[in-house]
C-alpha cells in the first residue's frame, strides 16, 4: 500500500491543493492507513532537518541579494546597458529583453525575481514600442527561465546539497546551457522579425553612449565575477559567497549608487524572507517526501523499471527528458530534484553518463517546467505582471518553449557544451 504515495501525491495537485501540503498529505496518509505510525513522527521530523543545512543558507542569501539589487534600480541599469548593446537591431527591445534576463540572471539565480523585476519595465515600454503585450509577456516569460541555470542558482544548491555534486562545478557547468538559451531566443526572435512585423529598430548607440552605459552598469556586473571568482579561488565556500552577494549588493545601493535607502531594508527583509521561506518549506518537505520513497523501495523499482526498458542510455535519455518535462508542468524544480535526484541519478552514472552533465539535464529540463502549463509558476508571475490571462501567455510563449526543448536535447546528446568549463577548471578529469 506504501507505494501507492506518489499517484496519491499527483491526485493532490490535480485538485489544487498546495504543494507543500500535498508532499507531506500524500505520505503521511499511507503511514498512518499502513499502520506505521512511528514512521510519521519520522517523516514530520524530516521536514525540519531537510532545511537545517548549512549548505541550504545560501539560498535565502541568493534571494536577497536579488531584492536588494531591484530595490536599487540595478536592473534599469541593466536595460540601459543592454539597449546600448542591441537596441539597434530589428526587434531590438526583444533582443533586449533576453540580454537583461541573461545579465539579471546573475545577480537572482531566480525565473520568478526576473520576471517581477524586468517584466513590470519592459513589457510596458515594449508595448509603447509598438509590440503587441501578448508577444512582450511571451518573451519575458521565456527568457526568465535562464535565471536558474545562468550562476548563481538555487535549484543547482539544492542538487548539489541532495546529490554530493560540487556547487562550483554546477555553477560552471550551467554558463554554457544559460548563453545557449539566451542565444537561441534571440535568433527566434530574428526569424519571428518579418513574419510578426517586429518594430524597427532604433539608432544605434555610439561607442561613447555605449561606453556610459557600460560603465554605469559595471558594478552589478560585477557580482557573479566575484561570487565565482570567490568560489573558484579558494576564498569563500557558495555559502559565505552568497553572505557577501547581499554585503556587495548593499554596499553599491547605499553608498555607490545611492539609490536605496535605509528605510527600504524591512520591506526587503519580509520580501526575502517570505520567498526563502517557501523555497525552504518545499525542500524540507521534498526530504520528508524521499524518506517515504526509500521505505517504499521507489528507487530500487524505478530503477529496475528504467533499466528493462532498454540498455542504450542514448533511448533512456530521450524517455527520461520526455518524463522531467511531464513532471515540470506539475512540480516545482527544488522538490522534482529532491524526489527524482536520488532515484534517476545513480541509474545515469551506472550507464555512463557524467553525474555534472546529467544534473544540468535534470535543472534546465525542470526549469523549462516553469513555462509549461497547468502549473507552470513563470506563467502565472508573468500574468501577474502583464495582466493577460495565463493561458495566452502560454500559447504566445509556445514558439520560445519549443526553442527552449530543442537547446535540452542538444545539451542532452552534447555533453561538451556542459562538461567544458568545468573540466577547464580541474573539477571533471
Amino acid at each position: 500500500m506504501l507505494s501507492f504515495f506518489l499517484p496519491l501525491f499527483m491526485v493532490f495537485l490535480f485538485l489544487g491543493l498546495p504543494v507543500f501540503f500535498g508532499l507531506i498529505a500524500a505520505p503521511g496518509i499511507l503511514l498512518w492507513m499502513n499502520g506505521q505510525e512511528r514512521d510519521i513522527t519520522l517523516l514530520y521530523r524530516n521536514v525540519y532537518n531537510g532545511m537545517d543545512s548549512f549548505p541550504l543558507m545560501a539560498i535565502p542569501f541568493f534571494m536577497m541579494a536579488g531584492e536588494v539589487m531591484n530595490k536599487s534600480n540595478i536592473t534599469l541599469r541593466l536595460v540601459e546597458f543592454s539597449q546600448a548593446m542591441m537596441g539597434h537591431l530589428r526587434g531590438g527591445l526583444a533582443h533586449v529583453n533576453v540580454l537583461s534576463s541573461m545579465l539579471f540572471a546573475g545577480l537572482s539565480g531566480s525565473a520568478v525575481a526576473d520576471v517581477s523585476a524586468l517584466g513590470s519595465m519592459l513589457i510596458p515600454a515594449m508595448e509603447k514600442q509598438g509590440y503587441t503585450r501578448r508577444f512582450a509577456a511571451a518573451i519575458t516569460a521565456a527568457s526568465s527561465i535562464i535565471g536558474p541555470i545562468i550562476p548563481p542558482s538555487g535549484i543547482m544548491i539544492i542538487y548539489a546539497y541532495v546529490m554530493g555534486e560540487s556547487v562550483a562545478a554546477l555553477f560552471l557547468a550551467g554558463i554554457v546551457p544559460g548563453a545557449l538559451i539566451g542565444i537561441s531566443l534571440m535568433i527566434m526572435i530574428w526569424l519571428m522579425a518579418d513574419k510578426y512585423d517586429l518594430p524597427a529598430a532604433t539608432k544605434r548607440a555610439t561607442w561613447g553612449e555605449r561606453g556610459t552605459a557600460s560603465l554605469r552598469a559595471i558594478w552589478p556586473l560585477m557580482t557573479p565575477v566575484i561570487i565565482l571568482g570567490g568560489i573558484l579561488g579558494g576564498i569563500f565556500t557558495p555559502t559565505e559567497a552568497a553572505a557577501i552577494a547581499v554585503g556587495y549588493s548593499l554596499i553599491i545601493g547605499l553608498f555607490v549608487m545611492r539609490t536605496l535607502k535605509f528605510s527600504d531594508l524591512p520591506d526587503i527583509l519580509i520580501r526575502s524572507g517570505i520567498t526563502s521561506a517557501v523555497v525552504l518549506l518545499l525542500v524540507g518537505a521534498a526530504m520528508a517526501f524521499k524518506t517515504v520513497a526509500s521505505l517504499a523501495h521507489t528507487p530500487e523499482i524505478l530503477a529496475d523499471f528504467i533499466l528493462s526498458l532498454s540498455d542504450n542510455p542514448y533511448i533512456l535519455l530521450f524517455l527520461i527528458n520526455i518524463l522531467l518535462f511531464i513532471v515540470g508542468m506539475f512540480l516545482d524544480a527544488g522538490p522534482a530534484i529532491i524526489i527524482l535526484g536520488p532515484i534517476l541519478g545513480p541509474i545515469f552514472v551506472e550507464l555512463g553518463v557524467n553525474s555534472v552533465h546529467f544534473a544540468i539535464i535534470m535543472a534546465v529540463n525542470l526549469t523549462v517546467g516553469l513555462l509549461t502549463p497547468p502549473m507552470g509558476l513563470v506563467l502565472f508571475v508573468t500574468s501577474s505582471v502583464s495582466g493577460l490571462r495565463v493561458e495566452t501567455v502560454a500559447r504566445a510563449a509556445m514558439p520560445f518553449l519549443l526553442v527552449e526543448v530543442a537547446v535540452i536535447f542538444l545539451l542532452t546528446y552534447f555533453p561538451a557544451l556542459t562538461l567544458t568549463i568545468p573540466r577547464l577548471f580541474g573539477f571533471i578529469q
